[in-house]
């Protein structure tokens, strides 16, 4: 698509309006919803209600019991969609899967590093998830594992009726085009006072649901590239083409009438209005996540993490090379620095870079595991329990069952007594 095409389909004019419009089919049947309830029943205790709903519809549709599921919000709104007519084509849905069975572990490693926090530096997505995981869950974390299970329900089940009625992927997105109706809706009773919708526009808008979509595809891709493994066209464009199906379930105005392609990737790379921005809930966001992530790695690993966060972000463009320092992400280990210098050298000497990058594949299938690991034993019980399917916790030597996951607990504990004596030690010299 050349630069006059890309300006016709992606007129700035285009991202000022998707910043301003919320979702108006979903959001006008969940209005007339919330009017027929009785007083008392407002958006908060819904908002809870569809989470622990949506978890009870993802465990059935991934191992249906033959029961009928308890759905009394869903039903309710009776908003369930068929694929488009232009999102059925079984062979695209089967090849963009496969980058997520094949790259699993990266993945995992990239929706940490990278999507998350780009979603955290985005100052109207850091305050709705902050608010809302309060509020509703009182868990910063519990999210974080919806969304790694979203992940594992739409790209790692190697099958392409995943997002066909009533499967996990299709449930999935429209749970969540539920979910986000809602969460408007207590945003705007709970901080409709305080919420600058000239700036910001509603609550997951049209462009932050566009954004989402890019986060996770265009944005893993590069998350991937900076960890050694380069996708191809084919597979970018089977990908992006899962996406849009899942996007276009999930209600976002981009997926309406037809799939994201390669030629799109550019034009709304550039013309997306990221609001970039240091704010509390960011920061506060990132480092329980890094807590969260932190505290399942091995000893002497402890600082993996947020070293991948500076990794991935070092060269990013349109401005996201400032993310880490926006929301105070720790300096990388030592070690991990030395390694950065390395990379640069190997730019250089071409003989440094085959080993170099064996080196960061290592470390990050390494650091995905542990990020799993985490997910499944902090949260594989309650109203939506994080599991991956047998097939992919065989092929990362991950084992989820309770006597594992005692174990594991165990192991945990022993790391923790270890490093309390020099993490007190560093409080002290602070």
């Amino acid at each position: 698509m050349n630069e006059q095409l890309s300006d016709e389909r992606w007129p700035e004019e285009r991202f000022r309006q998707l910043r301003q419009q919320a979702d108006p089919d979903i959001d006008k049947v969940v209005a007339g919803y919330l009017d027929a309830q009785p007083p008392g029943k407002g958006p908060l205790e819904l908002v809870k209600a569809v989470t622990e709903e949506l978890g009870r519809a993802k465990r059935e549709a991934r191992s249906p019991s033959g029961d009928p599921p308890a759905s009394v919000v869903f039903d309710a709104l009776d908003f369930a969609k068929e694929l488009p007519e232009w999102g059925d084509d079984k062979a695209m849905l089967a090849k963009g899967q496969a980058v997520f069975a094949d790259y699993g572990l990266y993945q995992s490693a990239a929706l940490f590093c990278k999507c998350l926090p780009m979603a955290y530096v985005e100052v109207s997505s850091a305050k709705v998830l902050a608010g809302v995981s309060n509020l509703a869950t009182h868990s910063l974390t519990r999210r974080v594992a919806e969304t790694g299970q979203m992940l594992v329900d739409v790209m790692g089940l190697k099958a392409t009726d995943s997002l066909q009625p009533g499967r996990p992927g299709h449930t999935t997105a429209i749970g969540l085009r539920i979910l986000h109706s809602f969460v408007r809706a207590l945003v705007n009773e709970r901080f409709g006072d305080h919420w600058d919708t000239e700036r910001f526009g509603p609550p997951v808008n049209q462009e932050l649901l566009l954004a989402t979509i890019f986060d996770f595809s265009v944005v893993t891709w590069e998350a991937l590239e900076s960890m050694g493994v380069v996708l191809s066209d084919e597979q970018r464009e089977a990908h992006l083409y899962t996406w849009s199906v899942f996007g276009h379930l999930m209600g976002v105005d981009a997926c309406r009438d037809g799939p994201l392609t390669l030629s799109d990737v550019e034009p709304v790379s550039r013309r997306l209005g990221r609001l970039y921005e240091s704010s509390d809930e960011g920061r506060r966001l990132m480092a329980r996540l890094l807590e969260e992530m932190e505290e399942f790695m091995h000893l002497g690993w402890r600082k993996l993490p947020r070293s991948l966060v500076h990794w991935v972000f070092r060269d990013a463009a349109y401005g996201a090379d400032r993310v880490p320092e926006l929301l105070g992400v720790p300096p990388a280990a030592w070690w991990f620095t030395s390694l950065f210098s390395l990379a640069r050298a190997a730019h250089r000497h071409a003989w440094l870079a085959g080993p170099l990058d064996g080196v960061v594949r290592w470390l990050v299938r390494r650091a995905g595991r542990h990020i799993v690991v985490a997910l499944i034993d902090r949260h594989s019980d309650g109203q939506a329990a994080f599991r991956i399917p047998d097939e992919l916790a065989r092929a990362w030597r991950i084992r989820q069952s309770k006597p594992a996951v005692r174990t594991r607990a165990v192991r945990r504990a022993v790391r923790r007594r270890l490093r309390a004596p020099a993490q007190g030690l560093k409080g002290l010299r602070t």
